[in-house]
């Protein structure tokens, strides 16, 4: 196993094993996300669903997370992490088979549900093992390596997945999702460490008491408020962008897939280097700010999609004696969700150091994780039922403006409250300082 605190970059940390087994998780989740999303927008269009019952998709799936997470962040903190990462491969592996059977739409809001609780396993377990088992001053590249991985493995869930469910269907689909679950599952078993990470004591403090002490801390309630507003607005955007795709411009999977490919291909490019930049940085909450703005820009970008007809002509591409016919509005959508992808690349790497060196002070980085969640889900709970009841009482153009309303805002926000905080900060420092 190669020396983690010699890694310089993506490529040198997939020398070590350990961070092979936990991005093959990553890779797992991420994959069959992203792919799912797409299957949504098939389902939307098979079952004609409204906007209201779309928002549920998103809806339920954020529910069930926000009903686990804090205990789960507890549980983490004081247990074996190895376990439950386990765990959470083996129900994602049950909850893709389900989807083989699905024949009706409350069948799908089941399913969403229950991958709510198997994301919400592999995300704080993963993400929190990468942060504690992460040398000094490289946790920063490892936590961006991690994301990169499934920015890349999110990317190939929209171009792969979306070919095979435009070429195969469901069935053949979700068979490929339980193969690379399978592979995880035994990459974890074999080379992760058995209980990784520091662990904390049980009888130490109780989560509710550890979770008040990291929400007296300036820096996290910062966090947590801009981790609300921001994902009413990418939640919205996750949930309806493909089936905006679908339904409005009548664009196949595949191409559903290129759309996505646009955001995904920019995360997993800049996210290391984004890693590296986080840790070099005085003020990283300005990342935060950065990548959410340039997030809200693209959002604006994703209903003016239509108007690509009329400076561009539908595009056919012809394979294997297939044709597929690109109309310009695929076009307009590819450039927006590149640049969502810039602003998650800026913003993610940062967040989540910040999360971390703000968990280790009171030795619960899994509790940290568990808020940065649950303060997560809350939007995820309103943003997806919120925006499409705005959709079908307006227009998507209105309801895709709401959510960039809700970034900027969170990102404005976010800003004045961290610079408030880092303000207190080292006037406090300045008090405890001895004399000359």
């Amino acid at each position: 196993m190669t020396n983690a605190d010699d890694a310089t970059s993506l490529f040198e940390l997939f020398k070590n094993k350990e961070f092979i087994a936990l991005a093959s998780t990553a890779f797992a989740r991420s994959q069959a996300y992203s792919t799912i999303l797409i299957a949504l927008a098939m389902y939307a269009d098979l079952f004609q669903t409204t906007g209201t019952v779309e928002g549920l998709f998103g809806t339920v799936f954020a529910l069930t997370q926000f009903l686990i997470v804090l205990p789960l962040g507890r549980v983490i903190d004081t247990g074996n992490s190895k376990r439950y990462l386990l765990a959470g491969l083996f129900l994602n592996i049950a909850i893709f088979t389900g989807f083989t059977f699905v024949t009706a739409v409350e069948h799908v809001i089941i399913l969403r549900a229950l991958q709510g609780i198997g994301a919400s396993l592999l995300w704080i377990t993963g993400s929190t093992v990468v942060g504690e088992i992460s040398p000094d001053g490289k946790r920063g590249l490892w936590l961006g390596s991690y994301n990169q991985v499934a920015a890349f493995s999110s990317l190939a869930g929209t171009i792969f997945g979306g070919l095979l469910l435009y070429t195969y269907g469901f069935q053949t689909t979700y068979t490929v999702l339980i193969a690379v679950t399978t592979l995880a599952t035994l990459s974890v078993y074999r080379y992760l460490r058995d209980n990784p990470g520091q662990q904390t004591e049980a009888t130490d403090s109780s989560g509710l008491n550890t979770l008040k002490a990291l929400l007296k801390r300036p820096a996290i309630r910062g966090l947590v408020s801009f981790r609300f507003g921001f994902s009413i607005a990418k939640m919205a955007v996750i949930i309806f962008l493909p089936i905006y795709a679908k339904t409005q411009f009548g664009i196949n999977p595949l191409a559903i897939g290129g759309i996505l490919a646009g955001g995904k291909l920019t995360k997993s490019v800049l996210q290391g280097r984004m890693g590296t930049l986080v840790d070099q940085a005085e003020h990283r909450y300005k990342f935060v700010f950065a990548g959410a703005a340039v997030y809200a820009v693209g959002i604006i970008f994703i209903p003016l999609a239509g108007s690509a007809t009329q400076i561009l002509s539908a595009v056919s591409l012809s394979a294997a004696g297939k044709t597929m016919v690109l109309p310009p509005a695929f076009f307009g959508l590819f450039a927006a969700y590149s640049i969502l992808g810039v602003g998650d690349s800026i913003r993610l790497p940062a967040s989540m150091t910040l999360f971390v060196e703000e968990g280790e002070r009171l030795d619960a980085v899994a509790g940290s994780f568990s808020l940065r969640s649950i303060s997560w889900k809350i939007g995820q709970l309103i943003g997806p039922l919120a925006v499409g009841a705005i959709w079908d009482a307006t227009s998507a153009l209105v309801a895709f403006w709401v959510a960039a309303g809700c970034a900027g805002a969170a990102a404005v926000a976010f800003v004045a409250m961290a610079i408030r905080a880092t303000r207190q900060e080292q006037s406090e420092s300045t008090a405890v300082q001895p004399a000359d």
